[in-house]
């Protein structure tokens, strides 16, 4: 059994130095007495967070913007562009890109991942097989949850509801919504309700994904929420047209949100790159505000959506830097304010997954991202790297400290 003993480590909001105990795959109080040896890691003042958490990306389609053509970067265009490439993935393709986006998110510093899988007609189960394989082949590092969904429509699209049927049957985590690609978006939120009630599993929507103030769908999403009981799981991701509200409004409708038990993820990469192409002057940031919806009471999360398609041409799978990108766009700088950022990545995305076993406490899983700073919001302000990480007890990265060397040094000492 593995046993782990942890000292001089930083906690956020728990001043001084700390002792951290690991047996197994868990915390606990303390070693339990047996003969078998424990190692001793000093963390020099490192800071430890629970694992970074992951709560909305799309593996399948990731790294494929060199088999697209982008020129307007519209939404429409993603989609059109991403379905023509989709009609030639593999399963062994969408494996190795996904692996290559996952392995990035392990140094990175996540230890648990939500991934949305496109399912239709067209992809079948081809991507949903190959997740599959890297949810057991990297399970050492990262926690795989499964969301398929119909990217292209579903009561527009024969097929697609029995395809989505075959992958839950086969091990799915929940059901997915993209209702305006659909001909009836707010049946599709019916429908995709109705089925998460018939295979118990949570929902997670792409939803209001434009900065038009009309056809807003989030209202059918809550009412649907309280018609099932599904509170406390069911997630929105994008809504953007709710960075359109002014703060009465705003408000008003987290209060409903917050009631119905319906949470939302922000997508600061993909929104900012995507929303208002069709403005110059004065161009709105389009990035949900979630830090006044979650004063209302909402649960919330920050992703990272996609990395190298056309829905966001670039990424690295840091979540401290969506973080930060969302600092920014929403102007927040208070110590405070940081960390509230840095609980978007990590304990209120737990919250939003429905985890139990997240945390540093005994008996929670012991998955860790250690970060070379003193405080918590110093990982977002400077988006600190990672220097090391642990699933399960176990370590999966270490990051070693650049060296620099100065002029004075000898040649032959910066040559070697």
């Amino acid at each position: 059994m593995n046993r782990l003993t942890i000292i001089n480590a930083r906690v956020v909001d728990k001043p001084g130095l700390h002792t951290l105990h690991i047996e197994g795959e868990h915390f606990v109080a303390r070693h339990s007495h047996s003969m078998t040896e424990t190692e001793t890691l000093d963390f020099h003042g490192a800071l430890v967070l629970p694992g970074l958490l992951e709560t909305h990306i799309h593996l399948d389609k990731a790294c494929i913007i060199d088999r697209c053509c982008q020129q307007t970067g519209t939404l429409a265009e993603a989609i059109s562009e991403t379905a023509r490439a989709k009609a030639h993935f593999t399963e062994q393709d969408v494996y190795q890109r996904g692996a290559r986006v996952l392995e990035q998110a392990i140094v990175q510093g996540t230890t648990r991942m939500r991934t949305h899988i496109e399912i239709d007609p067209v992809i079948g189960l081809t991507g949903f097989r190959a997740i599959r394989r890297l949810q057991a082949d990297y399970a050492w590092a990262v926690d795989l949850q499964l969301c398929v969904f119909p990217q292209e429509g579903l009561l527009n699209n024969p097929g697609t509801e029995a395809l989505l049927c075959e992958a839950l049957a086969q091990g799915a985590d929940l059901l997915g919504g993209c209702p305006y690609t659909d001909s009836d978006p707010h049946g599709q939120i019916q429908r995709l309700f109705a089925l998460a009630q018939q295979y118990n599993v949570d929902l997670d929507f792409h939803l209001d994904f434009d900065l038009l103030p009309e056809n807003r769908l989030i209202e059918t999403v809550i009412a649907e929420t309280r018609r099932h009981q599904w509170g406390g799981r069911v997630t929105v991701g994008h809504v953007t047209k709710l960075s359109l509200l002014d703060r009465e409004a705003l408000h008003a409708l987290g209060a409903q949100l917050a009631a119905a038990g319906v949470q939302v993820t922000a997508l600061p990469a993909t929104d900012l790159f995507l929303t208002a192409r069709d403005r110059f002057a004065l161009q709105p940031r389009g990035v949900a505000p979630i830090d006044e919806l979650a004063r209302c009471g909402v649960t919330c999360s920050l992703s990272t959506n996609n990395i190298a398609n056309p829905f966001t041409p670039f990424g690295d799978a840091s979540l401290v830097r969506q973080a930060n990108l969302f600092a920014n766009v929403r102007q927040l700088g208070t110590a405070d304010d940081l960390l509230r950022c840095l609980s978007w990545i990590s304990s209120q995305s737990a919250v939003l997954l429905r985890l139990t076993d997240y945390g540093l406490t005994p008996g929670c899983l012991a998955d860790m991202t250690v970060f070379d700073v003193q405080r918590g919001e110093q990982i977002v302000a400077q988006i600190a790297p990672p220097i090391r990480g642990f699933k399960r007890g176990r370590q999966t990265f270490f990051r070693p400290q650049a060296t620099l060397f100065p002029a004075t040094l000898n040649k032959d000492v910066i040559t070697q």
